[in-house]
């Protein structure tokens, strides 16, 4: 039984509803199908005692001249109707005189003359003792087992001769009744055919919303929690109030979970400021000391063309690296020369090694002429990363593509690559520090470069494509300082 009360609401209510429309539909049925057999058992009663008072008039000389024959034939009368006649016609007859002896019977057989009713058998003895109880005048109704019974008193001007007995069996009826039931049947079952589709559709109409309610409330378990779009359940009733009770629940959930997210963001990056601290201040000491003895180196002078260019770009790798700590400090502005085509032409340089040990072709198409007002080592490192990142998730033989255009105010730099592609799980932490999807990857990269591109006041998006995986930066290309 309890399985029934565990069901869904969504067949509960309906199946309960439709259980109730049709124990009522029954009750209903059954209450008008005793009203109908009361009213034709009561109208037979009232037909009856007016066909006895009738006869009983009739009768009353024939007694009172004790002329049996006659009296035969008065009461003999009723059952000789015509075929087709809708009467209901009784069953026997029967004319007492006061010590309730047979004066005359329309079935000698079952009555004969003379003899005393209560002796006939059957329910006689107890209509006998019902009459003898009874006033003289008063009209006797009596339900035997397979018989009803209806004595009239056989009187005229106050003299009463005896009692004449109609004798119906209980079938008489039984066919108007069964007809009556009938109608009201097929009434009935109209009626379910109505209300049941009716019933079912409004409860599972009702029902349907608590199940997405608990639905929702399952899935807040789970950690994912959803708001039911306001159609649903548009009604301000009890459970539309339900509906925005829970609405209000998930949104605070949803408030408390971004600021628990950014709560633990904010803790990542003061830990990576302190870490970024104690880095800066290991390699500041020793960084200058090598740019100030290559400054030196350049002072005296007397060095070959290529040496001077090995020198230059040396130099402007160790000042990538001092600027590349200034970035990881999160600093506002780092001093920098403007960024020109030769730091593209040096970046190709310093990619070769990796593009070689990885058998990647490295393809950088740019329209820059000049310089561009852009602190050189941001760019420069931002390229870095975004290119070393690209050679290393491609396959062998395969091609990463670069390009940089300066239109309008603005630089876009767009790198491409086939390959690996970013996991599901990374992408959307793809900015966030130490989150990585390779194997020795430290996850800084990435971040570095998000720090940065923030400091100029850019965006820089990443994008799963069909078989390419393809980074966008869009710089502002203000003054550099």
């Amino acid at each position: 039984m309890r399985r029934w009360f565990d069901l869904s609401f969504r067949y509960k209510v309906p199946l309960w509803g439709s259980a109730l429309i049709v124990i009522a539909a029954l009750a209903v049925s059954a209450a008008f199908m005793a009203q109908a057999y009361d009213d034709l058992r009561r109208d037979l009663v009232d037909s009856s005692a007016s066909l006895g008072r009738a006869l009983a008039r009739n009768v009353f000389p024939a007694m009172l001249n004790d002329e049996v024959w006659r009296a035969f034939e008065i009461i003999r009368a009723p059952l000789s109707a015509t075929p087709g006649d809708s009467t209901v016609q009784p069953e026997i007859l029967l004319a007492l005189d006061q010590r309730q002896q047979v004066f005359v019977a329309t079935d000698p057989a079952t009555a004969p003359l003379s003899i005393q009713m209560s002796e006939i058998g059957g329910d006689y003895p107890a209509l006998a003792r019902q009459l003898a109880a009874a006033s003289e005048t008063a009209t006797v109704e009596h339900i035997g087992a397979q018989h009803l019974y209806v004595a009239v008193p056989i009187a005229d001007d106050g003299m009463r001769l005896g009692t004449l007995v109609v004798v119906h069996s209980k079938d008489v009826f039984l066919p108007r009744f069964w007809s009556v039931a009938r109608r009201g049947a097929l009434t009935g079952l109209l009626v379910l055919a109505l209300l049941l589709p009716i019933n079912w559709y409004w409860g599972r109409r009702m029902a349907g919303p608590l199940v997405d309610l608990a639905r929702s409330i399952d899935s807040v378990s789970e950690g994912v929690p959803h708001t039911p779009p306001p159609a649903d359940y548009p009604y301000r009733d009890e459970l539309g109030r339900l509906f925005d009770a829970y609405g209000l629940m998930v949104r605070t959930l949803q408030d408390k979970n971004r600021l628990e997210k950014e709560m633990i963001r904010s803790e990542r990056l003061a830990a990576i400021g302190r870490l970024s601290a104690g880095v800066a201040h290991e390699i500041n000491n020793p960084l200058g000391g090598m740019l100030v003895a290559l400054d030196n180196f350049k002072r005296r002078g007397g060095h070959d063309e290529r040496t001077l260019k090995t020198v230059a770009m040396i130099e402007r790798g160790l000042s990538q690296i001092r600027d590349t700590v200034g970035a990881m400090l999160v600093e506002a502005k780092v001093k920098s020369r403007d960024f020109g085509p030769q730091d593209l032409d040096d970046l190709i340089t310093l990619l070769a090694a990796e593009a070689r040990k990885r058998k990647v072709t490295v393809d950088i198409d740019s329209n820059l002429s000049e310089k561009v007002p852009l602190p050189a080592t941001l760019l420069r490192q931002i390229l870095m990363n975004l290119l070393l990142n690209a050679i290393q998730a491609s396959d062998p033989s395969a091609e990463v593509r670069c390009t940089v255009r300066h239109a309008d105010g603005t630089i876009i730099v767009e790198t491409f690559n086939t390959g690996r592609p970013i996991p599901e799980e990374v992408m959307s932490h793809l900015f966030e520090p130490f989150a990585t999807g390779k194997e020795n990857g430290s996850g800084l990269g990435l971040w570095v470069t998000y720090q940065i591109v923030s400091q100029l006041g850019g965006q820089v998006v990443a994008e799963r494509l069909e078989e390419t995986t393809r980074f966008r930066v869009v710089l502002p290309a203000g003054e550099s300082a």
